[in-house]
């Protein structure tokens, strides 16, 4: 792959949260069109996702703690620049969301606090601390930040917890001010709100609300990843700060 020795010449993404679904698909679809792909998670390298050079690109980072993620920022940069690579993007896909006993959604009156916290430190603050601690390599490949939000941001929904759900619309409006902030330094900021994507994590009565979507179908994962790519391709160098909806036309 390399053009000159000891420099990797291939297009490099760090993607969170990449062991099954969205993730899982992103990762085949950006190893398809020839990039390195970095993945962080709090597991080890997972053999349900294999991809060329998987366990070597591979960081275990608790995005749960500031501190783990300050390590995975040095350890991205370190392997980056272990063989000449540029950053050209960054997708914040990692996501937890609680629920209580039996798989019910967790409600605005019941959350405890701590389980707030947890919820907005993994899907909210380590998008950004990712982002500010790789500014420098992003800037220099005039890459693109991809945060992913969901369509439960914008509306209450019968699955999705309070916690979960405003965290992704705090992710929505944070990608509009990073796309604002960080626009001059060259890099965009991006986001998709998927709807009802096909995974291994449907909740049961999910096919209530497929009735509802224009549609009639659930997303699949291949196909948010193609917006993905789309978002980090040359193809959108002029949308900055867009919340791109993938849902079949349930927001309407």
């Amino acid at each position: 792959m390399s053009e000159t020795e000891g420099q990797d010449t291939r297009r490099t993404i760090v993607l969170t949260g990449a062991s099954r679904g969205i993730g899982h698909a992103t990762v085949k679809r950006f190893s398809r069109e020839g990039w390195r792909v970095i993945t962080c998670s709090r597991q080890d390298f997972s053999t349900d996702c294999p991809w060329p050079a998987g366990p070597e690109d591979h960081i275990r980072v608790d995005l749960a703690d500031p501190e783990d993620i300050g390590f995975a920022i040095s350890e991205i940069r370190r392997r980056l620049e272990a063989n000449g690579s540029r950053l050209d993007a960054l997708v914040n896909n990692a996501a937890i969301s609680p629920k209580v006993n039996g798989g019910d959604r967790m409600d605005s009156i019941h959350t405890p606090m701590h389980v707030w916290r947890d919820v907005f430190q993994v899907n909210f603050f380590a998008p950004i601390m990712l982002a500010r601690g790789l500014y420098a390599e992003l800037q220099t490949a005039g890459g693109s930040v991809v945060n992913v939000t969901s369509i439960v941001g914008s509306r209450v929904h019968p699955f999705a917890g309070t916690a979960y759900a405003t965290s992704k619309a705090a992710l929505a409006s944070l990608t509009r001010e990073m796309a604002a902030d960080f626009g001059p330094a060259g890099i965009r900021v991006n986001a998709i709100a998927p709807g009802e994507i096909d995974t291994a994590i449907l909740s049961p009565g999910t096919e209530k609300i497929v009735e509802t979507i224009p549609l009639r179908r659930l997303g699949k994962t291949a196909e948010v990843a193609d917006v993905i790519y789309f978002l980090c391709s040359g193809q959108s160098a002029y949308v900055n700060g867009a919340e791109l909806h993938i849902n079949g036309g349930q927001h309407v």
